[in-house]
């Protein structure tokens, strides 16, 4: 079946999560965060995900904002920064800000010009999303933006990717979903998407029982995906 649909993962797949701590490592009260602002990015993400899969299999939901503070507090105090609470605040602030990758505005409105329709699915808190979506300038070509706290669970929960067919009206096999986390891509491909994992960095793939069906570099090739 023709893919009507192209559904996109938020952090680190359309806005780039490492921008906060690399802003605030150029700005001249930060100093001290120059030489290890990529370690503090590399840390806050992984601990922000995390905590995300522990909050699941523990039934204890908090949404995204709360998830995300607490992965900087762990990152802060791994990189020898908890004591810079003007820090913490800088980079908190700036999460809110966080920039679409060069290439999105142009793919997303391919996708667009070809009728296809275009939503965020994300861990996301919808203010948060509200927030990236408005700072980026991409709200006018987006249908939709499905946070998972209308559920209160995280992906890969079933349940988030459910909230795609229940908004769309379509079936498993006419979704495009595209995300930069491997798991993620992979869940998604076992619950019936088609999938690209988007991965920039050239990570290994993860074992697990699914893979994505793409795997990519960037989101420029998203729109003849779509449509092959």
């Amino acid at each position: 079946m023709a893919i009507s649909t192209c559904i996109f993962d938020a952090y680190g797949t359309l806005f780039d999560v490492t921008a906060a701590a690399r802003q605030a490592a150029g700005e001249p009260e930060f100093p001290h965060l120059i030489d290890n602002w990529a370690e503090l990015a590399n840390h806050w993400r992984l601990k922000q995900l995390q905590y995300t899969w522990l909050r699941v299999i523990t039934n204890s939901h908090a949404d995204f904002w709360q998830v995300t503070q607490d992965g900087l507090d762990w990152a802060m105090e791994a990189t020898g920064l908890s004591g810079d609470p003007q820090l913490r605040k800088r980079l908190l602030d700036l999460y809110w800000q966080l920039q679409a990758y060069d290439e999105v505005p142009q793919m997303l409105r391919a996708l667009k010009t070809a009728g296809l329709q275009t939503a965020i699915l994300s861990n996301g808190s919808p203010e948060m999303l509200d927030g990236a979506v408005q700072s980026a300038g991409v709200g006018d070509l987006l249908d939709d933006v499905l946070s998972v706290e209308s559920v209160g669970v995280f992906k890969p929960d079933p349940q988030v990717y459910d909230l795609v067919g229940k908004r769309f009206g379509c079936q498993r096999d006419e979704v495009l979903f595209v995300s930069s986390n491997g798991w993620d891509a992979a869940g998604a491909a076992g619950y019936g998407f088609t999938t690209a994992w988007v991965n920039r960095s050239g990570e290994p793939m993860d074992r697990l029982p699914w893979r994505p069906h793409h795997v990519l570099r960037d989101l420029a090739s998203i729109p003849d995906l779509a449509g092959g």
